[in-house]
């Protein structure tokens, strides 16, 4: 199994990393998957995804389009190929209380959307207590569930959880770079 064709996997936010952020991409079996890295103080972000921890194979490449933006848009590279996939962007005001992404194709048209599970647990989460586990939902054009986003709870380690469904026609890479925004988006908030 490869990350171009994973449907379930878990992102691991390194915990003892100083400057920056790493992921660990995990299949089902815990085989490492993939390995990401983003890097500090920079202005416009950049994140590279590989095949392993001795970055020798590039992936993917999850870019910012803006340096400031709130509706912040992120294009989704295959590194290989050096192709635009799709491209993750963020629903600004809508995600001050619930986070929501749109999930685009390489034409930047909608194709998929990432919603966080009920306003009420977003509110206490962010007003009240980040002790309780995000959980998102990931649905296609139409509005049908074609997959599940889990925070697990440690409040040491941030671990996502992706399950996309079998019949989903939606291009897992795309998913991938969205849950490892999440994920860094995530460790800046807390």
């Amino acid at each position: 199994m490869d990350l171009a064709s994973a449907r379930s996997y878990r992102i691991r936010r390194k915990f003892w990393k100083v400057l920056g952020a790493a992921f660990h991409v995990y299949g089902p079996n815990d085989e490492l998957l993939g390995y990401s890295k983003q890097k500090a103080f920079v202005l416009k972000e950049d994140i590279r995804v590989y095949a392993d921890e001795s970055l020798a194979a590039e992936v993917l490449t999850i870019r910012a389009r803006q340096i400031i933006d709130f509706s912040a848009a992120y294009d989704v590279l295959d590194a290989r190929a050096g192709t635009k996939i799709g491209a993750a962007r963020r629903k600004g005001f809508a995600s001050l209380l619930r986070d929501q992404w749109e999930i685009l194709d390489a034409a930047d048209r909608p194709v998929a959307r990432i919603r966080e599970d009920s306003m009420a647990m977003a509110l206490v989460r962010r007003f009240l207590s980040n002790l309780f586990p995000q959980r998102f939902t990931v649905e296609g054009a139409d509005g049908s569930a074609i997959g599940h986003m889990r925070q697990r709870f440690n409040p040491f380690v941030y671990t996502l959880h992706v399950d996309l469904e079998p019949q989903a026609t939606i291009d897992p890479r795309i998913v991938l770079a969205a849950g490892i925004l999440l994920a860094a988006i995530e460790g800046r908030q807390n």
